[in-house]
């Protein structure tokens, strides 16, 4: 990466606890620049998920300092409407669960609602939504209710909700939990396709499979919240040192970069 180039976040000693004296993440030191595809990896409870949230503005840390687009990101400077609005506009969150995303009559009440919150005409709504459902393949859903989509189905809805607003940088929390292998192949593709197309893509998984496909970059956490290791995809699924000691593998696993097969 260019010594020019402006970091789009950074993260200097950042730790957040839920329970004083119980840390989720622990003096978290971070440069996230614009187009890069980043994995942050670790096992359940290592703290991704919060670390994407606090990235996101959605939780703020305990300590530490963010900086996001050049400016302090904090509670306090979300409350400017100004700020609010310019955040919003350039980050996009993708939840775990899907329902929790989606909370309107129909898909195409979805699609509409952050284009809406944006200000646009009718007409530039209507054309976000057209372009985005022709884009995810999901044109013939806009009339459905989403409770009634399966869970592939409304992982797509959840990700078109996030693109109609075109937003700069795309946060995902463990995109694949619950999909079919065709539907997770279909993500892992279109992941790349956005990257490929200049979006900033930040994914927290502990899903080893989907790594190489979409990560130019990866941060694992350890089990005690700090980073254990930076580095590219082939560098990091090569260590399998590594990936025993944050238990992303066990000692039976036979690992290949693209997936864990385990003896027995």
């Amino acid at each position: 990466m260019s010594k020019q180039t402006v970091p789009l976040f950074e993260l200097t000693a950042v730790s957040y606890a839920y329970i004083l004296d119980h840390p989720v993440l622990s003096d978290i030191h971070l440069q996230l620049y614009p187009t890069q595809s980043l994995v942050i990896l670790g096992a359940n409870g290592s703290g991704k998920s919060t670390l994407l949230k606090i990235l996101a503005g959605l939780v703020h840390p305990t300590s530490g300092q963010i900086v996001a687009f050049g400016q302090d990101l904090t509670e306090k400077k979300l409350q400017e409407p100004s700020f609010l609005s310019e955040f919003r506009q350039r980050v996009g969150f993708i939840f775990q669960n899907s329902d929790a995303q989606l909370f309107s009559a129909t898909v195409r009440d979805e699609l509409s609602f952050a284009p809406l919150q944006l200000g646009l005409s009718t007409e530039q709504v209507e054309q976000r939504i057209v372009e985005t459902a022709d884009l995810l393949g999901i044109t013939p859903l806009l009339d459905r209710p989403p409770y009634k989509l399966s869970g592939g189905e409304k992982k797509k809805v959840a990700l078109a909700c996030v693109l109609t607003a075109n937003p700069e940088v795309l946060f995902l929390d463990e995109p694949t939990n619950g999909l079919d292998p065709r539907t997770q192949f279909w993500l892992v593709e279109f992941l790349s396709a956005l990257q490929d197309a200049g979006k900033t893509i930040i994914t927290a998984t502990h899903d080893l499979s989907i790594v190489e496909e979409i990560a130019q970059r990866v941060i694992v956490l350890r089990e005690n919240h700090t980073i254990a290791a930076d580095g590219t995809a082939y560098e990091i699924l090569s260590n399998r040192g590594l990936l025993l000691d944050v238990n992303l593998i066990h000692e039976r696993s036979h690992f290949h970069i693209g997936g864990a097969r385990e003896h027995g």
